[in-house]
């Protein structure tokens, strides 16, 4: 009894610490959510048909919380509590499980991740989505990033051409997603049917290939890391320039990486790219055909369908090319010979023309370039150069909107503002007010005119 009213606590307290030296566990109470309680039946609803929805449409806490502040306006209840709640029913329904992984060690020179990852760009003023490949050494850390427009397989292939150049070697195993590109059918466990295209390519470069199973993308944490780091240390903020300089801008960064020191290593990634560089494959001594082949015939208006597109082509009707499709442009062969290159279109059903394909045709025909469609091509080619893809967009809008189809009408508003005069301030012009002449009267010569007339009579 002395020893807790000297100390100031129960003498319960007193008599564990006599039995024991160390504390007793602390006991952790389940409180009643008497708030939530309304509730309860609305979100178990909600979890339990989130169990039949497809794994990337199924409610956060947070969307959950949002539904209620509308369908259950009477129910005032904070979102942590929503989130807590949300986060033990989830774990209670098997709809989130925790994966414990095994750390991996890797040989130099041996395994390397590839993915695709999305990033934003600003294009001649537009925000244009972009498809990123990016590959991953293993066991030095270091990285490859290359951005285009879509994700084709010719641009799959021609980004691994660059990796390798820049690694200096191949890899003997590459890791990849089920990507439609490599994959044609995936088979039982690990075993795919690849594409023929993709199956070459793996011969030409002497590489294995190897593919997670589906959904389970921390087969290749690697990969998913590096993408996240160098999505938030190299695209913010959100880089301006054309592909091609964005993709200078990007090795660039891979380069200054090559400076960094991971975590739990002892030197940085470019010492141990170095010493990896020795242990790749030797790189092939010419590269592999990427292109995808067709062989389209020239119709009526100097135009070859590849995919989807026609293309200008300075040969007359009829005659058959050779059409190569690569990752960013497109070219057209005929006798042995390349004689039309074009940037590659990826919209649909639409006509990409050269002026110089057609000055055979115009010298017979000089009348028919007035109207016609790849001059208006060419002039809005240079205005969306001088003025920016938005504002040219903008003007080609606010002209049709005025049903007016003329480019003439394009460049007029886009140099609008460049038209308008600045007002001029007004004048006091009381001094010269002493200069004020009083304007002439005709009153004088229409009576000389009256007197004629009596005289004539």
């Amino acid at each position: 009894m002395g020893v807790a009213k000297k100390l100031s606590v129960h003498r319960r307290m007193v008599r564990e610490a006599i039995g024991s030296a160390l504390p007793r566990p602390r006991k952790k109470p389940e409180r009643p959510r008497w708030k939530l309680k309304a509730a309860v039946q609305f979100v178990d609803a909600i979890l339990e048909a989130d169990r039949k929805a497809p794994r990337k449409q199924r409610h956060t806490a947070h969307r959950i919380w949002t539904r209620m502040q509308h369908e259950l306006p009477e129910c005032k209840i904070a979102e942590r509590t929503v989130r807590e709640y949300v986060h033990d029913r989830k774990i209670a329904l098997g709809l989130m499980v925790r994966e414990t992984c095994v750390p991996q060690s890797y040989a130099w020179g041996v395994e390397a991740q590839m993915d695709w990852y999305e990033a934003y760009a600003d294009l001649a003023g537009e925000r244009v989505k972009l498809q990123v490949f990016a590959m991953r050494s293993m066991a030095s850390g270091a990285a490859f990033h290359c951005a285009y427009l879509h994700a084709t397989q010719q641009a799959f292939l021609e980004a691994h051409e660059l990796a390798f150049t820049y690694f200096g070697g191949v890899f003997r195993k590459l890791r990849y997603d089920n990507l439609t590109s490599a994959v044609k059918k995936i088979l039982r466990g690990h075993r795919r049917e690849e594409t023929a295209r993709f199956v070459a390519f793996r011969s030409h470069w002497r590489f294995e290939a190897e593919f997670c199973t589906p959904t389970e993308p921390h087969e290749k944490g690697g990969i998913e890391g590096e993408a996240g780091y160098f999505r938030r240390n190299h695209w913010v903020p959100v880089p301006e320039a054309a592909v091609a300089d964005l993709n200078r801008q990007l090795l660039i960064a891979c380069q200054h990486d090559e400076h960094r020191l991971i975590a739990g290593r002892d030197q940085t990634v470019g010492a141990a790219m170095v010493i990896e560089r020795e242990h790749l494959l030797p790189l092939a001594t010419e590269g592999a055909d990427l292109a995808q082949t067709s062989f389209p015939t020239v119709n009526g208006l100097g135009c070859a369908k590849v995919l989807t597109n026609a293309y200008s082509v300075p040969l007359p009707a009829g005659a058959q090319v050779q059409a190569k499709a690569y990752a960013s442009i497109i070219e057209l062969w005929h006798a042995g010979r390349c004689v039309a290159r074009h940037e590659r279109c990826y919209r649909r059903q639409q006509q990409i023309l050269d002026l110089e394909h057609y000055l055979d045709v115009l010298y017979r025909k000089p009348g028919a370039l007035a109207g016609s469609k790849l001059l208006e091509q060419k002039r809005l080619l240079k205005l969306s150069h001088k003025h920016g893809h938005q504002k040219l967009q903008a003007a080609v809008e606010t002209a049709l909107s005025s049903s007016c189809y003329d480019a003439a009408a394009v460049h007029h508003l886009l140099n609008a503002e460049d038209l308008r005069h600045a007002e001029c301030e007004a004048i006091d012009v009381g001094a010269l007010e002493r200069y004020a002449r009083p304007l002439p009267v005709m009153l004088e010569y229409d009576q000389l005119l009256s007197a004629r007339l009596c005289r004539c009579r």
